[in-house]
């Protein structure tokens, strides 16, 4: 019997890099500068690290999906400098109102990252600044972390679903996910 992994399933804007509305270019792109860090807690203990994020800038225009591709190389790229793996990024394109499957707080993404791996989403988390991320996790059976980075702190108070953890920031979930207090 194969043994299922856990994992940790991350929004990409705002939570592991700095918001910027609809971003297009890998020049926009920073990683937070706790995110290594966190990660590599993570990775030390573990966790498979996943990306799933929403690109509705597709749909609407503003983008092509090979410029969510180029900035998730370049996000890479530098975490491969530290010795930092994500297995896998995925992303929606769709409009909000288009009933995909692949839309927060639907677990397409989810799904689809867990495709190629034996994910224990019950040991698992999703960690994002929305209340659609939250949503998300709580759908797929996962814990759920709201970092107050990026949309977090308008999105605390709008939460349908309490998360198990509200941080400050993705490290200060990697330290409460480390230590085992959650």
């Amino acid at each position: 019997m194969i043994e299922k992994r856990k994992a940790v399933f991350l929004d990409r804007d705002g939570t592991i890099i700095k918001e910027v509305n609809f971003l297009s270019t890998v020049e926009e792109t920073e990683l937070f500068p706790y995110t290594i860090e966190a990660l590599k807690m993570f990775r030390d203990k573990g966790y498979l690290l996943f990306v799933g994020t929403i690109q509705s800038g597709i749909a609407r225009g503003y983008f092509g999906a090979s410029a969510v591709n180029s900035i998730h190389n370049k996000i890479q790229d530098e975490l491969d400098a530290e010795d930092v793996k994500i297995e896998s990024f995925h992303f929606c394109p769709h409009f909000p109102d288009q009933g995909c499957k692949c839309r927060k707080p639907n677990t397409g993404m989810i799904e689809q990252a867990c495709a190629n791996f034996e994910v224990d989403l019950s040991k698992s988390w999703m960690i994002g600044d929305k209340k659609l991320d939250i949503g998300m996790g709580f759908n797929a059976g996962t814990r759920t972390a709201l970092v107050l980075t990026g949309y977090g702190q308008k999105h605390q108070n709008e939460l349908q679903q309490k998360p198990d953890i509200i941080a400050e920031n993705i490290l200060e979930v990697a330290k409460i996910v480390a230590n085992g207090d959650k």
